[in-house]
């Protein structure tokens, strides 16, 4: 997959390298992180949601 966006971009920017690509895609995925946590948060903490079917939200001990 990474190759596939390697040759998209190249097409737009001729001396773009994987170090570039993986620069600009830094912002990116440090926003999708925090939105899922925060969704992930929110899911769990707040409307007391189980994460699957049979998993229990909060660990009870042995």
């Amino acid at each position: 997959m990474s190759s596939l966006i390697m040759a998209v971009a190249a097409r737009y920017k001729k001396d773009l390298g994987i170090g570039t690509l993986m620069a600009m895609m830094l912002p990116y995925s440090i926003v999708f992180l925090l939105g899922w946590s925060l969704l992930f948060f929110l899911w769990v903490f707040v409307f007391g949601l189980p994460v699957g079917p049979g998993a229990a939200t909060f660990y009870n001990g042995l």
